[in-house]
């Protein structure tokens, strides 16, 4: 039954990001910049309404207090496709992702994602990149957006870790903007790699503002880590 239900919820997540991004890409030129979110905002929500119903799959979020009133750049944990997801809607403001270059060439979802104002990067470009990110999340915070970075820069299955990238880091100590954490347990019941979504509740843990002037990145890099890292560590890493 759990793969019969996760095959439903995946035929549904492929309708709604063809319906979504085809009628987003027609639209969204000729739209104000604040109204284009309203498209990953309703993928998202539709989408996490989906796995709660076809699967049993749902979330909590504790923390929501510590969300600013102002934007930030955003280092989450990266265990799964669910925060891909969730996260859009979960934390409410525009949004710019650093991502790989190569999403941007998916059919119908690279279609949409370049009017929310990605950092599209070439990860084997090193430096470059890392300048890269420098330059154009500058540009977007001073444009009000959140800057959205997954620090591990690919998925990492619960009880294993991956050393930080840098490059969000140096961003955040360029910028003097503050780095808001973010931890989860996701990857628990949505493995990477598998079709299966498995029932149960994941934790989604917003963390203190972490304020990063007059600090290098290598000890905001460890700052965060240590947050994200720890919080992980003490959530549930079983289903119930």
């Amino acid at each position: 039954m759990i793969l019969l239900r996760s095959i439903l919820y995946f035929t549904f997540l492929v309708i709604t990001t063809i319906v979504i991004a085809t009628v987003g890409s027609l639209v969204a030129w000729a739209l104000p910049r604040k109204y284009v979110h309203f498209f990953d905002t309703t993928w998202s929500r539709l989408n996490l309404w989906a796995l709660k119903f076809f699967c049993g799959l749902t979330y909590r979020v504790t923390g929501m207090e510590n969300l600013p009133e102002n934007n930030c750049i955003i280092f989450a944990k990266h265990q799964s496709a669910w925060e891909t997801i969730a996260l859009i809607s979960v934390i409410p403001g525009a949004k710019s992702w650093v991502l790989k270059r190569e999403l941007l060439f998916v059919p119908f979802f690279g279609w949409i994602m370049v009017y929310f104002r990605p950092i599209a990067i070439d990860r084997k470009s090193g430096r470059k990149a890392v300048e890269q990110i420098i330059e154009q999340g500058i540009e977007r915070l001073k444009s009000g957006n959140h800057v959205f970075v997954f620090p591990e820069g690919t998925r990492v299955a619960p009880g294993t870790r991956k050393r930080y990238g840098i490059g969000g880091a140096i961003l955040a100590e360029k910028s003097g903007y503050p780095v808001l954490p973010v931890a989860h347990n996701a990857g628990v019941f949505w493995r990477r790699r598998d079709l299966r979504k498995y029932p149960g509740v994941i934790d989604v843990v917003i963390g203190p503002l972490i304020e990063t002037a007059g600090k290098s990145s290598t000890e905001i890099n460890k700052e965060v880590e240590e947050w994200i890292e720890s919080t992980v560590d003490s959530l549930p890493n079983e289903k119930s």
